[in-house]
Order: C-alpha cells, then structure tokens, then sequence
C-alpha cells in the first residue's frame, strides 16, 4: 500500500525518502507539496477553509502530515500527525517536557497535543515551551546545517526539563547534536513514519 506524505516544504521529500531507504526500503511513498498552506496558516491560522484542504488533501488515503502547524487538521481528517508518536513516548517517560520550536504557528497545536499525550499518560509535571527565534530564517535560506546549530545552541542554554521534543519535521538534525544532553531528545520523523507504515 502507498502512504501518502503532506509536506508544507519540498525538502523533507528527501528526508523521510532517505528515512524509507532506511527503515523500511519496500514501502512506496507518495509525495504531496503544499507550501502555499503552511504560508497561509501562519498569515490567518488555521482556518476551517485552510483545514478543508488539508482534508482533502489526505482524505481517503493512508495518509501522514508532517507539518506540525497542520497536524490537528490531518488527524480530525484521519491522517497521522508528526509529532503525536514522540509527544506520547514523551509524555510516558514520566517527568517535565521542553518543547522546543521555531515557528509561533506551531506552539499552540504542539502544545495542546503533548498536553493531550500527558494527561492520558498521567503525568502532571510541567510542559516548559521554548521558541528559538531567529532560526526558520535559515531553514527558508537552505541552510540547514546552521539551522540545526541554532538549536542546539537555544537546548543548551536552556538546561532542565527532561525530556526534550523537538517541535517540527526540519529540526529532526539538531537531535544528532544533542545525544550528549543526558536527557532524550525525541525529534518526530522517523517515529512518525514507522507509526504510519505499521498501521
């Protein structure tokens, strides 16, 4: 069976082509862009016009969003959000939770799912939410090594929680650079896509 993949970005269909490679080298994936709906989703929010396209984006496939902004919409149109498989381990690890993120879109969907995930997990230590501005603008310019290294920096600095996620597709770089942290650090990718293809 084809997993249909909605991406707001056209690099990340070398990053989960390259994650298929990988984990699951039999697997067809079929790739849809949509820049325009992030674009608009940061300029109006979510808007019931905006999640009618997400809907019919992904409706009747096997389906997986990988924007995190968008994510709400592609579940409720029964797609597979990002971030909701490393937001439940997170949640299940027991202990605080720092949700890194660099787009203002993505905090309060992020935040409502991990909430969600932590509360049917029972824990009740604090979500701590970090935005790391300054970082989407290199991301947009295609440098995505710098991009990854702001994250790391802005982790760092920021110390305590446990548990850390890393909010969005395209910061799935910054983990490698954080594995010394002593503490997980959960970025979404290839949890989401082998949540996706065991379905």
């Amino acid at each position: 069976m084809t997993l249909t993949l909605l991406h707001t970005s056209p690099v990340h269909v070398a990053r989960f082509d390259a994650l298929r490679d990988r984990i699951a080298p039999g697997a067809t994936l079929h790739h849809e862009v949509r820049e325009d709906l992030l674009e608009r989703a940061r300029a109006e929010d979510v808007t019931p016009a905006i999640a009618g396209e997400v809907a019919r984006a992904v409706e009747g496939r096997r389906a997986l969003c990988t924007c995190s902004t968008l994510g709400e919409a592609a579940e409720a149109a029964g797609a597979i959000r990002i971030d909701r498989p490393a937001m439940r381990v997170a949640a299940q690890g027991g202990g605080p939770v720092l949700l890194v993120y660099c787009l203002e879109s993505t905090e309060g969907p992020s935040r409502a799912l991990l909430a969600e995930e932590m509360r049917a997990a029972g824990n009740e230590a604090p979500i701590e939410a970090l935005f790391v501005p300054g970082a989407w603008p290199l991301f947009e310019a295609g440098d995505e090594a710098a991009f990854w290294r702001t994250i790391e920096r802005a982790v760092r600095a920021a110390g305590p929680p446990g548990a850390v996620i890393l909010a969005q597709a395209s910061m799935d770089g910054a983990a490698a650079l954080l594995e010394d942290l002593g503490r997980p650090v959960l970025a979404t990718p290839e949890m989401a896509l082998r949540a996706a293809l065991a379905v």
